[in-house]
């Protein structure tokens, strides 16, 4: 088999399709979370902290000099990061509870008993027959 056509293959099955459309979305999703986190949450926050604005909150390890820009220890950013984290690891929480929870209810369905098969019904019948004969 051609290497080529064994890419195909791989390439065409359903999960690597699935894959592609999750990382995507995942990606579409992580940023709506930052924004959300970065310009809904964090302002209210810092405001009640008293003005902070966390993405500007850094430790100066050493001092700019001529054209060498300062070195910074951003933790502010950090601290935003983590909260987008949070954000996105809670949503996924709450989407694969759902998920379990519908799998539950599904599970918990009971089954209806499968029909008799044609010799089960004539087998039947000849029992029946015969208890009748005694």
């Amino acid at each position: 088999m051609s290497m080529i056509k064994e890419f195909k293959e791989f390439a065409m099955k359903g999960n690597v399709i699935d894959l592609a459309v999750g990382i995507i979305i995942g990606g579409a999703f992580g940023k709506v979370v930052s924004s959300i986190v970065g310009d809904v949450i964090m302002p209210p926050i810092g405001l009640a902290l008293g003005g902070v604005n966390f993405t500007n909150l850094a430790v100066t390890l050493k001092e700019a000099v001529g054209t060498e820009p300062a070195v910074l220890l951003r933790y502010g950013a950090f601290v935003q990061s983590i909260v987008d984290f949070l954000i996105v690891a809670f949503a996924i929480f709450m989407v694969i509870k759902t998920m379990n929870a519908l799998k539950r209810k599904k599970e918990e369905a009971p089954a209806a008993p499968p029909a008799p098969t044609k010799e089960e019904v004539l087998l039947t019948e000849i029992r029946d027959a015969l208890r009748g004969k005694k």
